[in-house]
Order: structure tokens, then C-alpha cells, then sequence
């Protein structure tokens, strides 16, 4: 069964960095875009950053550019999410999550009902 594993969040002071890391497990990312998405108590779930796995091309949402990284390392399968001078805002569930297909994310990212795999989340925690 294909699963995704976050790891890296935690508890962070405000304007500190966190590294959060997507694994693959039971399936291999060759021909899926990778999605970042979180959600806050409370709020709605906002998209973060997309890459397609297998060219290395990204997208990010508008109100996550300059702040966040996303970047892959095909020989590990896995995917990374730096995330740099966090706020309390940032604070969240990350969620990762997969689509196979070969579409281009240059102008976007797949949809988050469209994913066929997500993890189970992991929780940053930014205190100000």
C-alpha cells in the first residue's frame, strides 16, 4: 500500500527555520507531482508548494513564495519543505501528499482533492 511519511515539525520560535521531509513508502516518486498543503486550527486548508518529481519543476501559492523551499532528492524519495522566518501564522498541520501524472505544474499545482496519496501530517508549532 502506497503511504507518505512527513517528518521535521515541531516547536519553533518565531523567525526560526523548520525542514520538513515527505518520504515514500511502498511506491516510488518517479512519475508523481508532490504537494505541500497545511491546515490551521480552525481555517481552511491552504496549498503551499508543488514539485513534479521527475524534472524538478515547482510551484508555489502566491502568499507562500519567498519563505518557502521546496526540493526533492530522487534518490532518497523523498521530498523537502524549508520553511524560513516562521510566524505564529505559519503554525499548523503540514501535510504532504501525491498525484501520478505527468502534468506540468508550472502554472499550478494539482488541486488537493485530486491527490491520491497523503500522509498523515506533521505538526509545527511556531510560538511568538
Amino acid at each position: 500500500e502506497p503511504q507518505l511519511v512527513e517528518s521535521g515539525g515541531g516547536f519553533v520560535q518565531a523567525g526560526g527555520s523548520l525542514r520538513l521531509s515527505c518520504a515514500a513508502s511502498g511506491f516510488t516518486f518517479d512519475d508523481y507531482t508532490i504537494g505541500w498543503f497545511r491546515q490551521a486550527p480552525g481555517k481552511e486548508r491552504e496549498e503551499i508548494s508543488c514539485i513534479k518529481f521527475s524534472d524538478g519543476t515547482t510551484h508555489y501559492a502566491d502568499s507562500m513564495k519567498g519563505r518557502f523551499t521546496i526540493s526533492s532528492d530522487n534518490a532518497k524519495d523523498t521530498v523537502y519543505l524549508q520553511m524560513d522566518s516562521l510566524n505564529s501564522e505559519d503554525t499548523a498541520v503540514y501535510h504532504c501528499a501525491a498525484i501520478i501524472g505527468t502534468a506540468s505544474v508550472l502554472t499550478g499545482c494539482p488541486y488537493y482533492y485530486a491527490m491520491d496519496v497523503w500522509g498523515k501530517g506533521t505538526l509545527v508549532t511556531v510560538s511568538s
